[in-house]
């Protein structure tokens, strides 16, 4: 975001309310994020990202009702809160980068070792509710 700032300024927009725009999609994402968080600690369950394999519950309340990832897409929101806030379109290539990375190389590892611990009862819950949204 800072390049497509500082190399490209040309692409550059403002407009009124900019950073209070950003500023509310910034607090949601990062309010999303915590949810996320939250509901993981209230359940007992780990959240750590890097061992998914040590889950001790399958979290289906609070946040994890409308999106298998809120955490992940806390962050996406406040990447984009960030493109929003620098008003330059080329930024949105980090949050495109950000999503994509983030579900090849973690969610879909995620997915498998859930798939691997909770079975029938993970299954049906993908089939409930969206990887992101």
């Amino acid at each position: 975001m800072f390049g497509a700032q500082n190399y490209y300024p040309e692409f550059s927009f403002k407009f009124e309310f900019q950073k209070t725009i950003s500023r509310v999609i910034l607090a949601a994402g990062a309010m999303l994020a915590f949810g996320g968080i939250f509901a993981f600690r209230a359940n007992g369950t780990t959240v750590d990202p890097r061992h998914p394999e040590k889950a001790s519950s399958l979290v289906k309340t609070g946040v994890y009702r409308y999106t298998r990832n809120p955490m992940y897409l806390g962050m996406a929101s406040v990447l984009f809160g960030g493109v929003v806030r620098f008003g330059n379109p080329l930024s949105l290539l980090g949050v495109l980068f950000f999503c994509w990375f983030i579900t090849q190389f973690q969610i879909k590892p995620e997915e498998d070792a859930l798939e691997k611990l909770f079975g029938e009862s993970y299954l049906s819950y993908k089939k409930k509710v969206r990887r992101w949204i």
